[in-house]
């Protein structure tokens, strides 16, 4: 088998330390980010805060009751997204090759590099360069793969790095808890805590079969996990990846009403399958064709988003740009690309949990009915 060298960077309290450098005046005390009200949902908190028990996707409220000397921050996702965009493009011009596996975080494949550099050293220099460059806190993690370079750089927080070498895997993980492991979330902790199972060595002695009883189907990749397997290759990233939906008119046409709603039947179908893949996208693209098949598109740079109500205000704005000539038009399109992963659920900066409730009950009947059953009214079909 061919050895592999995979490094993993993560950005140390990424939305805290953003807001401090905006505002030096946050250092060194405890911040805690989200909806301000006590609707709101903690976001991302410092170290100083998560002593006091706060954690991320707590409600505000608890949050204020633990910590109340605490400095509350409402987050500015297109703040956030800017400072990301920097350090992908800092990876970007050293690695050859990366995954931007979210907005904080991205794995490197540096397998064959040690025959010409020190690995650590060339993953160390990149690191002080982000930080020289960006001004952000960044901490890494270097090992055979993704799982156990995760969880290294995990230990190496804050702001450090650490390196498990092959004959070194078995030794760094079993000590640790469960909880480390990719994929083991509340509820297969819980299974796995009934039964006495708290480290991962214990984890990686028992039977591949009795895990994957307890866990389901996922319980095989979570033993193998706890073996320190992972095959799971870095996917290179590119800022053309990206999902597209296009429709073209039986009869071109310049009715308004008739092309919003098409657009917005498209961002529709388009925001579900990102939710639905735990992706969010940091661009928009409208794409019009006119009658005489003159195509043109406009892209946008947003704040990485899943949610319908901001990709449709973003695509409906291009267009309003973008539509200038008062043509027939023949086709429109539109296109979310810079992909990255990550799970909006909640709208961690707003302070109306009913809208979130409402995309996961609209997501809930999508995927037990089908993606048609139920849908926006701007987005319905346009009666003839």
């Amino acid at each position: 088998m061919i050895s592999k060298t995979i490094a993993h960077l993560d950005l140390d309290t990424f939305f805290v330390s953003v807001e401090r450098l905006v505002n030096p005046s946050l250092n060194g005390k405890p911040v805690i980010i989200g909806g301000v009200s006590d609707r709101g949902v903690v976001a991302s908190c410092s170290y100083e805060a998560r002593r006091f028990g706060v954690h991320s996707a707590m409600p505000m409220r608890m949050a204020r009751q633990l910590c109340s000397e605490a400095v509350y921050v409402r987050g500015d996702m297109e703040l956030y997204s800017q400072y990301s965009r920097l350090v992908t493009d800092v990876i970007a011009d050293s690695a050859p090759l990366y995954e931007k596996a979210s907005v904080d975080e991205h794995y490197l494949d540096l397998s064959g590099m040690d025959r010409f550099f020190g690995i650590y050293k060339w993953t160390h220099e990149l690191r002080e360069r982000i930080i020289r460059e960006t001004g952000l806190p960044i901490s890494f993690g270097l090992s055979q793969n993704k799982t156990v370079s995760k969880i290294a750089t995990g230990q190496a927080k804050p702001n450090g790095a650490l390196q498990v070498l092959p004959e070194q895997v078995h030794p760094f993980l079993d000590p640790l808890s469960i909880r480390k492991i990719p994929m083991v979330g509340d509820v297969g902790f819980r299974l796995l805590r009934s039964m006495g199972v708290a480290k991962i060595g214990t984890l990686r002695l028992m039977p591949p079969e009795m895990v994957q009883q307890v866990l389901g189907k996922n319980g095989l990749m979570v033993w193998k996990k706890a073996n320190g397997i992972d095959p799971s290759p870095v996917k290179p990233y590119s800022e053309q990846k990206s999902m597209s939906s296009e429709h073209t008119f039986e009869q071109d046409t310049t009715d308004m009403a008739l092309l919003r709603q098409k657009l917005s039947h498209i961002v529709e179908k388009l925001a579900f399958e990102l939710r639905n893949k735990q992706k969010l996208t940091g661009c928009v693209t409208v794409k019009i064709r006119y009658a005489n098949f003159d195509t043109h598109s406009r892209q946008k740079h947003i704040a990485y988003t899943a949610f319908d109500h901001i990709l449709l205000n973003n695509v409906m704005e291009q267009f309003a740009q973008l539509y200038n000539r008062r043509m027939l038009i023949r086709l429109v399109g539109v296109r979310f690309s810079q992909l990255v992963g990550g799970s909006q659920q909640l709208n961690m900066f707003e302070d109306t949990p009913e809208m979130s409730n409402l995309y996961q009950a609209m997501d809930h009947i999508r995927r037990r009915y089908g993606k048609a059953a139920v849908g926006r009214a701007g987005g319905m079909a346009y009666p003839v």
